[in-house]
């Protein structure tokens, strides 16, 4: 936005922001938080201000590109939920050269199921987005890219919405974000434990942010739940198997940095025995057509 779009009430600088992960829950955890009568609102849920190539970062602008309008006098927070910035190259570096001293917030979820459910979010918006093996395939990284492509060789959004793959090494993630702001800056949560406790997590949340705490919390909604079914390709056990061990080695990373228990992941059951890889495909299965 631009100042001259400003309310009466003047702007504010984002002073928060949730940076991961696409498909872990992002906004439903955003959505509750602007409910709150001390945060802003702000004009979109994800800014993707950090992740833009075409911002000259020598001399960014933030003043002008980067604030939201002040909705009430009372606010005092306003966030930028973009879940890309944990994972896109130099956004976090981007972030600690705007504000260094930035509350953090990630929101994680099994690997697997993440991978999955960013293909049939792609394939419900617009069936010309590749089926899910050419998802698989077209950016097979191994770990986490240090640098966006060439602009002039790739389509920028197609490199933004076709990474799938690399977007579950969290591991990697954490280790980048922790070298960059240091862990008390960082809350990291679980999907599946905000689904359970959705009340303890949002109270966790404000505390995180030193907001008192919601007199009722709002009710819990899955704001992006996505399609029922999409048509398509749906995975096998042997790529079940095959991506669960692509992701082992930094599973254990981001176990050991986050201290989240990973128990219930699908992918830590496939790769402990604890689940049959066929298991997990069939439920995946389910949700194609």
């Amino acid at each position: 936005m631009n100042v001259s779009d400003a309310t009466p009430l003047g702007v504010m600088a984002y002073n928060y922001a949730v940076v991961g992960v696409q498909k872990g829950g992002t906004s439903t955890l955003a959505v509750t938080l602007n409910q709150h009568r001390l945060v802003c609102q702000p004009p979109d849920k994800e800014r993707h201000y950090f992740d833009d190539e075409t911002v000259d970062w020598s001399a960014p602008d933030y003043p002008r590109d980067y604030s939201a309008p002040r909705r009430a006098p009372i606010h005092r927070l306003v966030g930028d939920a973009s879940p890309t910035y944990l994972y896109w190259p130099h956004a976090l570096e981007r972030l600690r050269a705007y504000d260094a001293s930035m509350p953090l917030i990630a929101v994680f979820r099994d690997p697997l199921e993440r991978l999955f459910s960013h293909w049939v979010m792609l394939r419900s918006r617009n069936l010309a987005w590749p089926d899910w093996p050419d998802f698989l395939t077209e950016w097979p990284h191994t770990s986490l890219p240090d640098e966006v492509p060439d602009p002039a060789e790739v389509r920028m959004m197609r490199w933004r919405h076709m990474t799938g793959l690399a977007r579950g090494f969290y591991g990697e993630q954490l280790q980048r974000g922790f070298e960059l702001f240091p862990r008390h800056q960082w809350l990291l949560l679980e999907l599946r434990s905000m689904l359970a406790d959705f009340e303890a997590t949002i109270d966790r949340t404000t505390d995180f942010l030193e907001l008192p705490r919601f007199e009722r919390v709002p009710p819990l909604r899955n704001w992006h739940a996505g399609a029922d079914t999409v048509p398509g390709t749906a995975p096998t056990a042997d790529d079940v198997t095959r991506l669960a061990e692509l992701y082992a080695k930094d599973l254990a990373v981001f176990e050991e940095l986050s201290d989240i228990d990973t128990s219930a992941w699908p992918t830590r059951l496939v790769l402990d025995g604890g689940m049959d890889p066929g298991e997990l495909a069939a439920r995946f299965a389910r949700k194609v057509r």
